[in-house]
């Protein structure tokens, strides 16, 4: 009768159980492992054969079978190891207890002399085994704080082989190994503060409205203005993230493989900036084993493009779904897998090719600023909720004493906002912030007074807003009458709103730069 031990498998950021089915069958000695694995899989028989001998153990001289259940799914990676090697143990009689092991499970690589090594997506397994009611987990020392964050799970850590062998057997007690002491802070930014940056009071305000709302935004400036460093300083006055936005991000990074601190949340806001020549695969996700992009790691957090325009224009054409979803699913032949990937998009780009559109040393025509502006699809555009001209600072804000406004003042005004956003949307636990808002929402949480509604009606007639941008315009005024805790849209949120796309009124004629 075959032997069978729990372990897990991932699929995007979750894990699903996998029973490891051994079996010892005669005949000459051979090793064979199915159920739709990959090579990191298949390798393992080597691994697991040297591991055994090196500990003390005899591995079969028969041919053995090992089974990944189920066999329809593809599964990859090096944590089957362990649950492997026990397989083999408990098959061939070297391995006593088989009615303990109904209660536990086993994630692990194993090396040639067998110690276990960590592996990625601990997190994820732990919780999973948690929800299928497996009581008892085995993982490598170094895996044993990402798994006890998990609550209601008894968790086991061993350097080697043979101490899981032996406290299986009941021949040593379990002693939990030592752990670090002292804990990160919650928040890391280092120097990073918007006291740091002068002259930009108008940038600024919206920075903070973007912040409040979770909107997109695009800044368009010259160069060393100052958009790269608004940008980096934008998660300094994010609200901090709460405990399930936390194990939320935690797990995207430990499925892969980031996780530096292994067994600690990720308490600051994720804020990632991958280089213009990034891949769509590289951005949005995908390869062979369908990983996560840029756009998961930057969940609950924000995603930086410096120079958008230098993106390719299919990468960023494939950032459309993903803004509106909050979710992507990346699809191969034989493996799908779906991300969150709710984030807040930060742009910047320069007005021309040279930059200094505007400006007396510009030499660019007009054809080449609007071939350089057109990188840029409609569609994209319509999903930036604010587009905005950083202005170049003048020597005297440059060279004045004292500083801006601090990131903590900044995130007070975000975090009441936040507050308001977390009141209004308390029985809908998919929507955080009123960038979030579906249509439906909308229509609720935006009605306008008939001030409001008449300039929104003239400025809707005169740009031919699309349906979208009209959504947007209402979200962003509710956000600014959340900043001031107003429960209407006044006239003054909406012109504000209205002031948030200086693109759509410089296409029509009216921005003076």
């Amino acid at each position: 009768m075959a032997s069978v031990v729990k372990s897990f498998a991932l699929a995007g950021v979750d894990a699903y159980p996998v029973e490891v089915e051994t079996d010892i069958l005669g005949g000459l000695p051979a090793v064979s492992i199915v159920g739709l694995v990959d090579t990191a899989v298949r390798e393992a028989r080597e691994r697991v054969q040297a591991a055994l001998r090196y500990a003390g153990f005899k591995f079969p001289g028969e041919k053995v079978v090992i089974n990944l259940a189920p066999g329809d799914i593809k599964k990859g990676g090096s944590h089957f190891d362990l649950a492997m090697a026990v397989g083999v143990l408990l098959r061939s009689r070297q391995l006593t207890g088989n009615d303990m092991l109904e209660h536990f499970a086993f994630a692990g690589e194993l090396s040639l002399n067998a110690t276990l090594r960590p592996c990625p997506g601990v997190l994820p397994m732990a919780m999973a085994a948690r929800d299928a009611g497996v009581q008892n987990l085995v993982v490598s020392r170094e895996n044993l704080r990402e798994a006890s964050l998990v609550g209601g799970l008894n968790v086991y850590a061993f350097e080697t082989l043979a101490a899981v062998v032996s406290f299986l057997n009941g021949e040593t007690s379990y002693t939990p190994p030592q752990q670090e002491s002292g804990e990160l802070p919650d928040e890391n930014w280092g120097s990073l503060d918007f006291k740091e940056v002068r002259g930009q009071d108008a940038l600024l305000e919206y920075i903070v409205i973007a912040a409040a709302g979770g909107h997109n935004m695009l800044m368009l400036g010259s160069p060393g203005c100052g958009k790269s460093m608004v940008a980096r300083r934008i998660p300094t006055i994010l609200p901090r993230m709460t405990e399930a936005e936390a194990l939320d991000v935690t797990k995207i990074y430990s499925v892969a493989g980031l996780l530096k601190e292994r067994g600690r949340l990720i308490r600051s806001r994720p804020f990632r900036a991958p280089h213009h020549n990034a891949s769509t695969s590289a951005l949005i996700g995908g390869g062979t084993d369908a990983g996560p992009g840029e756009i998961s790691l930057s969940h609950n957090g924000v995603l930086f493009l410096d120079e958008i325009a230098e993106f390719g224009k299919k990468t960023l054409d494939a950032l459309r779904q993903p803004l509106e979803d909050r979710q992507v699913t990346i699809s191969r032949v034989k493996n799908s897998n779906s991300y969150p990937c709710s984030f807040m998009l930060v742009s910047a780009m320069n007005p021309c090719p040279c930059g200094y559109y505007g400006q007396e040393r510009c030499r660019c025509s007009d054809y080449e600023v609007l071939k350089y502006r057109r990188k840029l699809s409609g569609p994209i555009l319509d999903r930036m909720d604010i587009q905005k001209y950083v202005q170049p600072v003048n020597f005297l804000d440059l060279s004045g004493e004292g500083g801006g406004t601090s990131s903590a003042v900044l995130r007070e005004r975000v975090e009441f906002a936040r507050q308001k956003q977390r009141e209004r949307f308390a029985g809908q636990p998919m929507i955080s912030c009123n960038a979030e808002m579906t249509a439906p929402q909308v229509k609720e949480y935006c009605s306008l007074e008939d001030e409001g509604r008449r300039l929104l009606e003239q400025a809707y007639e005169r740009f031919q807003y699309s349906a979208r941008a009209f959504h947007k315009f209402l979200k962003v005024a509710r956000t600014f009458a959340d900043l001031d805790g107003s429960p209407h849209l006044r006239r003054q949120d909406v012109a504000a709103s209205l002031m948030a796309r200086d693109m759509d009124r410089e296409q029509a004629g009216m921005l003076v730069i």
